[in-house]
């Protein structure tokens, strides 16, 4: 039997990232089935990064550029449906991908809650001891998300935040410094003159 994994989506920024991990997991002929769950607050940052009008998990796939044969092998969940497989540790999966990971889920995550079916979905493949591998995307990071992420640590979780690997080079990382030196200067309370200072929008979770 060829391997499953769960692919949950909450609503941090970083909507790239699923896309290409959707595309790379369909992909690959090791994997049987793929559990996709995408957030009601991951649709509306999919809104505004994918430029799609309609948003949900089915317009990920659609972004993701897949051909028939990998789009058989997903199988979309409602996130308020904690009667979808993924929900019970009598379904085995090879392992489930928090990606991106917001504050809130996070913060669920680690206290416990399951109030949805990835904060369930999570806590399933925690106390199943199956591979969680959590994309946490926020910064900066205040003692509240430090915490939450020493608990899920200490619960068996791999901490794998999207972290740009420097030692690639190119002139594709000039995007992303020019982005993070303003966050920087933000948070030093300087503007440069002719470049206002970043302002962010509430993380939906």
């Amino acid at each position: 039997m060829g391997q499953r994994v769960a692919l949950l989506v909450s609503g941090a920024s970083g909507m790239l990232l699923p896309r290409h991990a959707l595309a790379s997991l369909a992909g690959l002929s090791a994997i049987e089935r793929i559990h996709l769950v995408v957030s009601a607050g991951a649709s509306q940052v999919l809104r505004h990064e994918l430029g799609e009008r309609k948003t949900g998990a089915a317009e990920l796939v659609a972004a993701a550029g897949l051909n028939e044969a990998a789009r058989t092998k997903i199988e979309i969940h409602r996130d308020n449906d904690l009667g979808a497989p993924i929900a019970s540790g009598s379904y085995p999966l090879s392992g489930s991908v928090i990606l991106p990971c917001s504050a809130g889920t996070l913060g669920a995550l680690a206290a416990g809650s399951a109030r949805t079916l990835i904060h369930r979905a999570g806590a399933v493949a925690l106390k199943e001891r199956w591979p969680l591998v959590v994309g946490f995307r926020e910064t900066p990071l205040n003692l509240v998300h430090i915490e939450n992420l020493r608990r899920l640590a200490y619960a068996g979780a791999v901490l794998l935040p999207p972290i740009p690997a420097f030692y690639i080079g190119g002139q594709e990382l000039d995007s992303f410094l020019d982005h993070y030196f303003l966050r920087l200067l933000d948070q030093l309370g300087i503007e440069e003159p002719g470049r206002p200072g970043l302002r962010w929008k509430v993380d939906p979770q």
